[in-house]
């Protein structure tokens, strides 16, 4: 049984039809019925008029679109290394890399990634000759030198940082100690008076009282009128000299120029090869605002998900959405002939001779004792009239017509008064252009070494039909040169007279219809009596032409 926790997607072929979307939704709410998990269908191309009446009138949202179910970030296990201020020491980063056995931290400013600090910056940060005056470079915080030496300021403002002048040892006699310290300088000594008093006579920065020796309150009064800060720590000076490096701000040694950062939505198989062409151990994860999100690094795509995929209404690859090879394929459900799809393990797949996959949907909820409720009922009826055009194709069987009367009791439905609508919604093409009405219900297919396509409009109007040809005829020249098929055929399909009109292009093509259906051309295509049905009828004849 599949993870529960886990998002499924439920997706028909990439130029949705109304069974395609119709069942995806039906099957997605019978899987929820049946083991409680998120199955959620989606679709992978535009939604066409019919299918966006039919879903208006029962008040259901259109699915969300997806364009590739390739593995994407997002889909990896993305480590919740929390970010930190840039101000923290480099101990605190040391530690706090130690305590999340981590090598790389991220560093923040509210939800924006600011820049990185790993192991290997803290490392050279040690080994590195620096001057004495790194600490004031680096403006690091008093309260960074407090909490890594342990201290107390007995004198001074937390909240300040050192920003002048240099770090030394007051190892020497107040003499000679006069001779090097300056204004603004951090001075690092023991218990003793003289170099406490003339530290602050020089105008020392800040002092430093090693082991936890007492400070006068005379020293200290003097200190806060000359502006000198005093801290008090327990350490003695060689660990206080050794440890005082490690108070610096994490700003001052990150990199953040040429960060390289990966989108939760970009697709693993960019990320890998950015990956490969760079050394770094751990990579930044932003969402589409720019917020950081987590961190991945090469062993995270070790463990990667691939996405799990219902597919509906379809079994050919051509017709999938893209990325299907890369996604973890759990069922199909399908009324069509075998096509190309390749699963890396078995799956449920239900496949029968039917005109109409919502029939096969139906037939599920009655074998499960699933009760179809009223709105899933409507759409799975429109599907089933939708694709055997109200019972004319020969596509269409008993099991659909009856299923189509049971369905439509259910949604309450008039099957001709609701055929009828939705068939008129679906004809009506004004507002779309050459491009939108060409690919409304295009599909590709392939025979030998053939590849051909073939689209389809259905309408219960002749003079309608009669404009389309008008704008396609154009259209499919453009259509053919762009898709790199060797033939392109398209349907305009009259319900009510039970007729198609077959317009082609592509070298042979026109020959081809003739000896697949034994007529003659006329007039930039074939009329067709009795031919309705692309699947049943159109694409056997072709194939059966192209073999022959």
């Amino acid at each position: 049984m599949e993870e529960k926790n886990r998002k499924i997607i439920v997706i028909g072929h990439r130029n949705p039809d109304t069974d395609s979307i119709c069942s995806s939704i039906a099957y997605a709410s019978l899987k929820r019925h049946l083991n409680g998990g998120d199955y959620v269908p989606m679709r992978a191309g535009q939604i066409n008029a019919e299918t966006q009446y039919v879903l208006d009138r029962f008040g259901v949202e259109v699915p969300e679109f997806i364009a590739d179910v390739s593995t994407q970030v997002k889909d990896i296990e993305i480590r919740g290394t929390k970010g930190v201020c840039s101000q923290i020491s480099l101990k605190k980063a040391w530690t706090i890399m130690k305590q999340q056995n981590v090598v790389t931290l991220p560093i923040t400013e509210g939800q924006m990634l600011s820049g990185l600090i790993t192991i290997s910056d803290i490392a050279t940060s040690y080994m590195e000759v620096y001057d004495s005056r790194i600490l004031a470079e680096a403006k690091t915080p008093y309260a960074n030198i407090l909490e890594t030496l342990d201290g107390i300021m007995l004198v001074g403002d937390a909240d300040t940082a050192f920003t002048e002048g240099k770090v030394l040892i007051a190892a020497a006699n107040p003499d000679l100690m006069e001779s090097y310290i300056e204004e603004h300088d951090l001075v690092i000594l023991g218990n003793r008076y003289e170099s406490q008093l003339c530290a602050i006579e020089m105008k020392a920065g800040c002092i430093i009282v090693c082991e936890g020796a007492p400070v006068s309150r005379t020293i200290r009064m003097l200190a806060q009128e000359h502006g000198c800060t005093i801290i008090s720590t327990p350490h003695d000076t060689y660990t206080v000299a050794r440890l005082i490096h490690q108070s610096m701000p994490i700003e001052h040694f990150m990199v953040r120029d040429n960060l390289i950062t990966f989108q939760r939505d970009a697709f693993i198989e960019d990320v890998r090869n950015v990956m490969a062409q760079k050394r770094n151990r751990d990579f930044p994860i932003l969402d589409h605002r720019g917020n950081y999100c987590g961190m991945i690094s090469r062993r995270n795509l070790l463990n990667m998900r691939r996405k799990q995929v219902i597919l509906v209404d379809h079994n050919e690859k051509t017709q999938a959405v893209d990325g299907v090879e890369e996604a973890e394929i759990l069922e199909i459900i399908d009324h069509h002939r075998l096509g190309t799809i390749e699963t890396m393990s078995p799956v449920f797949f239900r496949n029968q001779p039917l005109g109409c996959t919502a029939t096969i949907v139906y037939q599920m909820y009655q074998e499960n004792g699933i009760p179809v409720e009223e709105k899933m009922a409507g759409l799975l009826c429109a599907a089933i009239l939708s694709d055997t055009l109200m019972y004319r194709s020969p596509t269409c069987t008993a099991a659909d017509r009856a299923a189509a009367e049971a369905l439509a009791a259910a949604a309450k439905l008039d099957v001709t008064e609701f055929a009828g609508e939705m068939f008129e919604a679906g004809s009506d093409l004004k507002l779309k252009s050459s491009e939108e009405i060409f690919y409304q219900d295009f599909k590709k297919f392939s025979a030998g070494r053939i590849t051909f396509g073939v689209g389809q409009i259905n309408s219960m109007n002749a003079l309608g039909l009669a404009e389309l040809k008008e704008r396609l005829l154009p259209y499919m020249e453009k259509a053919y040169s762009e898709l790199g098929m060797d033939m392109v055929f398209f349907m305009l399909t009259n319900i009510i007279r039970e007729s198609t009109e077959v317009l082609c292009i592509g070298s042979g093509a026109e020959s081809l219809l003739e000896n697949a259906f034994h007529r003659k051309s006329s007039e930039g295509g074939i009329r067709l009596d009795g031919v309705v049905s692309r699947k049943k009828q159109m694409i056997p004849a072709i194939v059966a032409a192209i073999n022959a």
